[in-house]
């Protein structure tokens, strides 16, 4: 299974805590938010993503 990729991101607090909110409205971290919320992005954009192996097992 591939190493998910890390990074470090500075967020405006009040990002943040709109995310939280979101995120456990959705029951969700706030890191799988912030996933989803990019990945609804880049397919708005028209900017498709292969699925990894682990995700298709879900």
């Amino acid at each position: 299974m591939p190493e998910k990729k890390k990074l470090l991101l500075r967020l405006d607090p009040a990002v943040h805590d709109a995310l939280a909110r979101w995120a456990a409205d959705d029951l969700r971290s706030v890191n799988a938010q912030i996933e989803y919320a990019l990945r609804m992005a880049l397919r708005s954009a028209g900017r498709t993503v292969k699925r990894s192996l682990d995700e298709e097992e879900l």
